[in-house]
């Protein structure tokens, strides 16, 4: 069974304020929770429809349809110099839930183990953020720091900072150091790269459009930009 205080516990964990308190955010679906319990995350609550039935389910869930099957699990503390070497990626202000989900999913996607982010980046324990990532969240070191001051102490340690942009040198003619090492910097969705970031990218990138003659997007979605980035690093 499930206690009135316990589902005002869970519904509250949709608020970044409360996940920050309590160390704790929501993973729903057989498969995130299976993601959850083979990762080595802490499960602090297992909740089953089976045993609580389709009300109280409903109650805590924060999907429109809610799943089978919901945890709580407890929120890991990453280590500065965790996954370090080969490829970091960044993320400047990026707001939109579903983007970060991808790119976190992106990540795991290209072998990229390291994440870290500008302090106004979204949550990634925000509900939305977490079902996007569809598990990768439990295998990705994500960090949230001073971004302009994290990539000084990068290129002080050698890296190239690469960042994208609607003009730079065109990322399948660059150098890449090899599509091993650096850290690629995405911006956010409404504004790319921030000034104070910008200043410190060494090498800029851009995807050109191959639609010539005719009108076409005038820019990529970020995640998007990034699936294209990553891809294109890790075939050299």
């Amino acid at each position: 069974m499930i206690s009135k205080n316990d589902i005002k516990e869970i519904r509250a964990l949709s608020q970044k304020k409360f996940r920050d308190e309590r160390g704790l955010f929501v993973v729903e679906g057989e498969k995130m929770v299976a993601e959850a319990r083979n990762s080595g995350f802490e499960i602090v609550g297992l909740y089953e429809r089976d045993v609580i039935g389709d009300d109280a389910m409903q109650r805590i869930s924060m999907l429109s349809s809610p799943s089978p099957v919901l945890a709580v699990v407890r929120i890991p503390v990453h280590k500065e110099e965790d996954s370090a070497e080969g490829l970091t990626l960044a993320l400047d202000g990026l707001r939109d839930p579903g983007n970060v989900g991808t790119i976190i999913r992106l990540a795991d996607w290209f072998g990229i183990k390291r994440i870290i982010a500008s302090e106004d980046t979204v949550d990634i324990y925000n509900p939305k953020v977490v079902q996007a990532t569809m598990g990768s969240i439990f295998r990705i070191s994500f960090s949230y720091c001073n971004l302009p001051a994290a990539l000084q102490t990068l290129k002080e340690s050698g890296k190239q900072v690469f960042g994208t942009f609607l003009s730079g040198e065109n990322i399948y003619e660059a150098d890449l150091c090899g599509g091993t090492d650096g850290v690629i910097v995405m911006g956010s969705e409404s504004n790319g790269i921030s000034t104070e970031v910008a200043a410190k990218v060494t090498r800029r990138l851009n995807i050109p459009p191959f639609a010539e003659g005719r009108p076409t997007s005038e820019s990529l979605n970020v995640a998007m930009a990034a699936a294209i980035t990553c891809s294109e690093f890790r075939r050299r």
